[in-house]
């Protein structure tokens, strides 16, 4: 029985494809730019279905490469060996909400909309938003540690989990679950798999912390002459209690969304600042009295009610829609000190126009912790010169005491950057993690490590 077979008997015949149309399809970044090459398409259906499609495909050498909702944008599902592609999408299990221990069990394939829907449907919050909340899946965000739009308030996605099932290389599985909150026996292994971009297992299913709905929102768009203002602002308000988003837009991002998705800025300004507050009291005062320190370029745009929030959100929103309208944007996304970023606006803008004349930089992100999304828009350069100039602003942001990976992961497109954001132990310290749970490196291979 070959592995084509094999895997058929484990998953059905309908769950496996070798179709090289659908591969095609799958072997491709969700940016566009980055391409590669597989051997089949398999869909497991439960926990037990992954562990044994990963024990047949370790018995028959082949590497794999794990799929979710293939939001990636640094090339992190993408197969560079002729690779199984495991999918997640069939995992997509959506357990009854525990309102009492404010939590719910998910699939790894259930999509950040839908575990978005459950937590508002029974009066409570789930902590990470992201633009890409339709199609990204909460196993793939886990793996990656996503952030995202709420992160200053919530966290970053691991400290949503409360419990997860992984299929571990050698075909086990582990389920950590726990009723209690504080549950210290033994290792934490399951966070050892946040963040590991599926290097060292498949997560499968996972337990998610919910939060209590705020009973109030406000939120402002504010405008400021120069980055520094914007920064000290930032700064004041991501130490607010009832901070709930911190987003940096910058007047190249807005006139895109203006031009091409007809969402203009509500206000003036080469930097825009979107500050949302959220409480169980009114927090206009709260906002008031705290921007009135600030260098504002002028009156800010301010929403009470959720229409005239929404309207607000839209122009930062619109942004991811509006990046690829010049063809797939070369991406960044990095992590800086919040007093690195000036110099970080100034000297990427700089460097873009050395190596790439023609593009358009376009800079937003979470200013709340310092995490950043620079987009070159229209940048189409040779190979050769694409890795130049990613290689420069790879070192500009390691010299300015950045981190060259945040909610994104490494994937494969920042592998070769690793080392200017981890000492040579700590690589090493990963590698013999990495080699314990997958001594044949045969899971998730062009991930992370070169």
């Amino acid at each position: 029985m070959n592995l084509t077979e094999r895997l058929a008997d484990i998953v059905g015949p309908g769950y496996v494809s070798t179709d090289p149309d659908v591969l095609d399809g799958r072997s491709v970044d969700h940016t566009g730019r980055y391409r590669g090459h597989a051997a089949l398409l398999v869909r497991p259906g439960s926990a037990d279905e992954v562990a044994d499609v990963l024990r047949a495909c370790r018995d028959a050498g082949v590497y794999v490469t794990v799929q979710g909702g293939r939001t990636s944008l640094v090339a992190g599902t993408v197969p560079e060996h002729d690779d199984v592609l495991l999918s997640t999408e069939r995992l997509r299990d959506v357990g009854e909400v525990d309102v009492a221990e404010r939590r719910i069990r998910v699939g790894a394939g259930v999509t950040l909309a839908a575990v978005q829907h459950a937590a508002t449907a029974a009066g409570l919050v789930f902590g990470v938003d992201l633009a890409a909340r339709d199609s990204a899946t909460v196993g793939g965000m886990a793996s990656t540690n996503a952030g995202g739009l709420r992160t200053v308030r919530y966290g970053n996605m691991g400290e949503q989990v409360v419990g997860l099932d992984v299929a571990l290389p050698d075909g086990a599985v582990v389920r950590r679950h726990s009723q209690v909150r504080m549950d210290n026996t033994g290792y934490d292994l399951a966070s050892l798999f946040i963040g590991a971009e599926g290097t060292l297992g498949v997560i499968t299913s996972l337990d998610l912390r919910l939060h209590p709905a705020p009973r109030s929102r406000v939120t402002a768009v504010c405008g400021f002459a120069g980055l520094e203002a914007l920064v000290e602002a930032g700064r004041v308000f991501r130490e607010m209690d009832g901070i709930a988003a911190l987003e940096l837009i910058d007047a190249r991002a807005s006139a895109l969304t203006a031009e091409h998705a007809g969402v203009s800025a509500p206000v003036e300004g080469a930097w825009l600042l979107l500050i949302e507050l959220a409480g169980d009291d009114d927090q206009t005062e709260r906002l008031a009295d705290a921007l009135e320190e600030a260098q504002l370029a002028g009156e800010p745009a301010v929403g009470v009610d959720a229409v005239a929030q929404q309207r607000l959100w839209q122009v930062r929103e619109a942004v991811a829609e509006v990046l690829g309208v010049y063809g797939p944007p070369l991406k960044f996304d990095v992590s800086l000190p919040l007093s690195a970023i000036p110099a970080f606006a100034n000297q990427a803008v700089d460097l873009v126009a050395q190596h790439s004349p023609d593009t358009i930089p376009v800079l937003f992100g979470h200013i709340g912790e310092g995490n950043l999304h620079l987009n070159l828009v229209r940048c189409v350069l040779e190979p050769e010169r694409e890795h130049d100039l990613y290689s420069a602003m790879m070192a500009l942001i390691a010299d300015l005491g950045g981190n060259v990976s945040s909610e994104h992961g490494v994937g494969t497109r920042k592998r070769d950057y690793v080392s200017m954001s981890r000492t040579a132990a700590d690589i090493a310290a990963m590698r013999a993690v990495k080699a314990a749970f997958d001594p044949t490196g045969y899971l998730n291979p062009a991930v992370l490590f070169d």
